[in-house]
C-alpha cells in the first residue's frame, strides 16, 4: 500500500521535512498589484516581508486553483494506492474547496481523501508530517486518514501580533474584531479554535506576550510536539524556545518562520506557539 501525502504552503514546512517524508506542497499565490508570486516558490521570506512593510502596494492572497490540484493528483495517481490532501482551515482559505473541486477527474484512477485540518502554519505542518510518517509505514489510505482526524483536536495554536492592522486589511479577522476596538498600544493575543480566528486578549509588550505563549505550553499536558512560528523577530523565536525548554526539549522544537500568504493576514512582528498534546478546557486561552 502506497499512499502520497499533499498539503499546501501555509503549513510553513521546512524544505528539509519536504524533502526526506516526501511531501507534496501545492502552493497558495500572493499578488502585489499586478505582479503574483507562488507562496515559498518564487519570493522569499525577506523579499516578501521587506515589500510588505515598505511597498507602495498591500498584497492580497488566493488559493490554488481545483486545476492546480488536478495536475498533482493527476501527477501522483499512477504511483499510488491513494492520496491523502490535508490543508489549511476552510474558514480561513478556499484551498479545502479547490483541492476537494480538484481530486473528481482522478478519483476512478486513485482514491484521494480531502481533509480540512481546522488550522494553519505548523499546526497544518505537524499533521502533514504525521500522515507522511504514517504512509512511510505502510498504513493504509483509511488508517492514514484516521490519524490526522484523530490528531487534528489535539492541535493548539497561540500567537500575538504586533497590530490587527493585516489581518483587517486581508479580511480575515472573523470573531476577533471585537478586538479592534482595543486601546492603543496593545499587543492583540489570538487562538485559532475549530478553524477560526478568535480573541485571546492583550497584552501590553511584546516580552509579556513571549511570556503568555510560555505559560501556555506549560498548561499543558502529554506534549508530543511543539512549534514556535515567527515572521519577522527570530531572536525572540530563539529565546522562547530557550524559555520552553524546562518544559520540553529544545532539541525537539521546531523554529519555522511564517511564509508569506499566512504573513500577508497575521504582518511582521507575529510570534507564535503551536503545540500537540492536551490542552485542558479551563486553559483554553480564548477569551468570552
Amino acid at each position: 500500500m502506497t499512499v502520497k501525502i499533499v498539503t499546501d504552503s501555509t503549513a510553513d514546512l521546512p524544505a528539509s521535512v519536504i524533502e526526506e517524508l516526501g511531501i507534496n506542497v501545492v502552493p497558495l499565490y500572493v499578488r502585489f498589484g499586478e505582479k503574483i508570486y507562488r507562496d515559498q516558490v518564487d519570493i522569499s521570506h525577506d523579499e516578501f516581508y521587506q515589500k510588505l512593510q515598505h511597498g507602495p502596494v498591500h498584497p492580497n492572497t488566493t488559493q490554488p486553483t481545483p486545476q492546480d490540484f488536478t495536475e498533482v493528483y493527476q501527477r501522483l495517481a499512477g504511483e499510488a494506492d491513494g492520496i491523502v490532501s490535508v490543508h489549511i482551515s476552510s474558514k480561513l482559505s478556499g484551498t479545502f474547496n479547490s483541492a476537494a473541486q480538484g481530486k473528481a477527474s482522478v478519483e476512478t484512477k486513485c482514491p484521494v481523501e480531502v481533509i480540512d485540518s481546522q488550522v494553519t502554519t505548523m499546526g497544518l505542518g505537524m499533521l502533514a508530517i504525521l500522515a507522511a510518517e504514517a504512509a512511510r509505514d505502510g498504513k493504509s489510505l483509511s488508517e492514514v486518514v484516521a490519524v490526522i482526524n484523530d490528531a487534528i483536536p489535539n492541535i493548539h495554536i497561540l500567537f500575538f501580533v504586533d497590530t490587527l492592522k493585516y489581518l483587517q486589511l486581508g479580511g480575515r479577522i472573523g470573531k476577533a474584531s471585537a478586538l479592534l476596538g482595543s486601546i492603543l498600544n496593545v499587543k492583540p493575543m489570538l487562538a485559532l479554535k475549530d478553524g477560526e480566528l478568535l480573541p485571546a486578549g492583550n497584552v501590553r509588550t511584546r516580552s509579556k506576550g513571549a511570556r503568555r505563549l510560555a505559560e501556555f505550553v506549560s498548561s499543558a499536558t502529554n506534549i508530543e510536539d511543539i512549534a514556535v512560528i515567527y515572521s519577522t523577530t527570530p531572536d525572540e523565536a530563539r529565546a522562547l524556545v530557550e524559555s520552553l525548554d524546562p518544559i520540553f526539549s529544545k532539541e525537539k522544537i521546531t523554529v519555522a518562520r511564517l511564509g508569506p500568504v499566512v504573513g500577508v493576514h497575521a504582518g511582521p512582528g507575529t510570534l507564535a506557539v503551536i503545540l500537540r498534546g492536551n490542552m485542558p478546557a479551563s486553559n483554553e486561552p480564548v477569551a468570552h
